[in-house]
């Protein structure tokens, strides 16, 4: 579904929470209260639920901080302003990833960020789809272009997800993980996770889009398509009143320092602290490759970021890739 402007708007006015009656928002917007009652009808489909309240008017079921570039720029350091060239915020868009991934074909520089409000086909790992309800929560992407082509980068999800752990601890939000290799995981339960998508040449330049998306607030009738355990920060810290543009500010501090200097450092500079968060070690799971299946206890990960599993034998093997389920069922 597409947003229209008397939406946005709409929106806009009810963001506080608090209750607005018809007539206040038809004089507003300029048109009637039977149009006003449509319009709201509209934004179910974002994921938005409304409550209309006779004598009272009505009011989003959930308060909404919508993003503002001048609020999330206030946050951004000097340093970090100046690693970013192109700064956008959609209403909506099919992918942030697959936005930057386009633009990087097209010369798009180092450091473009992208934010969205609302994603009609938000991209999760091996092609499934990331559930994104409007306003609710952080989808972003960053382009980066690097010199030394794919190998050099090896790795780069799980220094991003160190970034974002950092991030979040600086808004002492602070019972999180990691999941190798590249979820955000709290209390047993999927928070957030991190898609990076490289192109370009073996041995010389390439250019990542880093995918990042956080779930602040996630609806119950959003989440019903979500096939794995999921969570979000409202229920990691009791809050629903999140500040959605200092988290995204807070977000670029880390994420970007962490970008532009790891074709530099590699892995090996955030090895102790990924291991430190990592939520996966000791447990018993299955590793998924394509139709195979490896299960074991997870010994944590090698000096590249590659995965141990102690297998029933007492074996330990490495894998470069694949997906771990903590109970043995098929991840969804």
């Amino acid at each position: 579904m597409n947003i229209s402007d008397k939406q946005k708007k709409i929106l806009a006015l009810l963001a506080d929470g608090a209750f607005h009656s018809g007539t206040e928002l038809a004089d507003a917007l300029g048109i009637s209260r039977s149009a006003v009652w449509k319009q709201l009808n509209g934004l179910a489909e974002l994921g938005l639920q409304h409550s209309a309240v006779s004598g009272k008017g009505y009011r989003l079921d959930n308060s909404l901080e919508l993003l503002e570039a001048s609020q999330i720029n206030a946050v951004v350091s000097d340093r970090v302003g100046a690693l970013i060239s192109s700064f956008e915020i959609h209403d909506q868009i099919d992918s942030t990833n697959r936005y930057l991934v386009e633009r990087s074909q097209n010369n798009a520089l180092s450091g473009s960020v992208c934010f969205a409000e609302y994603q009609t086909a938000g991209k999760g790992r091996r092609g499934r789809q990331w559930v994104s309800p409007y306003g609710s929560n952080i989808y972003l992407s960053i382009l980066w272009r690097f010199q030394q082509g794919p190998a050099a980068i090896s790795g780069l999800s799980l220094a991003i997800g160190v970034a974002v752990i950092r991030a979040l601890k600086q808004h002492q939000i602070n019972d999180i993980g990691l999941k190798w290799p590249n979820d955000i995981y709290s209390q047993g339960k999927k928070l957030g996770g991190i898609l990076v998508e490289v192109s370009g040449e073996t041995d010389g330049p390439c250019s990542a889009v880093i995918g990042l998306g956080l779930n602040l607030f996630l609806p119950e009738t959003e989440a019903e398509s979500i096939t794995q355990a999921w969570t979000d920060l409202s229920k990691v810290t009791g809050q629903n009143r999140l500040f959605r543009n200092q988290l995204a500010g807070t977000l670029l501090n880390h994420l970007l320092p962490v970008i532009a200097e790891y074709e530099g450092v590699g892995i090996k500079a955030y090895l102790d602290e990924w291991r430190s968060y990592d939520c996966l070690t000791g447990k018993s799971a299955t590793l998924f490759i394509g139709q195979q299946q490896f299960e074991g206890i997870v010994r944590g990960i090698d000096d590249n970021g590659m995965l141990l599993i102690e297998r029933p034998d007492g074996h330990v093997q490495t894998f470069a890739s694949g997906e771990v389920s903590f109970n043995g069922s098929a991840p969804q």
